[in-house]
């Protein structure tokens, strides 16, 4: 099973994470969760914000590729870069992750500034 590193995040993971036992087929993002990572999912996973905005520092060549509607969603994105991904779209393969959450999401920046 692969298993995916999450950086350190300083609500959600301070001191980092590592999920050993990631199932090849489950979306980031429902890794995270199932290991009481409470990543934000505002859209409930359907592909409509961005709030689950990941970015893959590591082992990112293993995922699905991103579809149109992703990548117009990822350009919207806070703290964009070229191994964005939204951690719902992103399907876990059978190589290792290592993965950061930004610091704010969309949401999450227009509430504190």
């Amino acid at each position: 099973m692969p298993r995916i590193i999450v950086l350190p995040h300083p609500d959600l993971c301070p001191e980092g994470a590592v999920i050993d036992n990631a199932e090849t087929g489950q979306s980031i993002c429902d890794a995270l969760l199932a290991h009481d990572i409470e990543i934000e999912h505002a859209c409930e996973m359907s592909c409509a914000c961005t709030t689950c905005h990941c970015i893959v520092r590591e082992g990112g060549a293993s995922l699905n590729e991103a579809d149109e509607l992703e990548e117009d969603l990822l350009d919207k994105a806070w703290g964009l870069e070229a191994q964005s991904r939204l951690s719902c779209q992103a399907i876990v393969a059978d190589e290792d992750l290592v993965i950061e959450i930004p610091k704010y999401t969309i949401n999450h920046a227009r509430e504190h500034h």
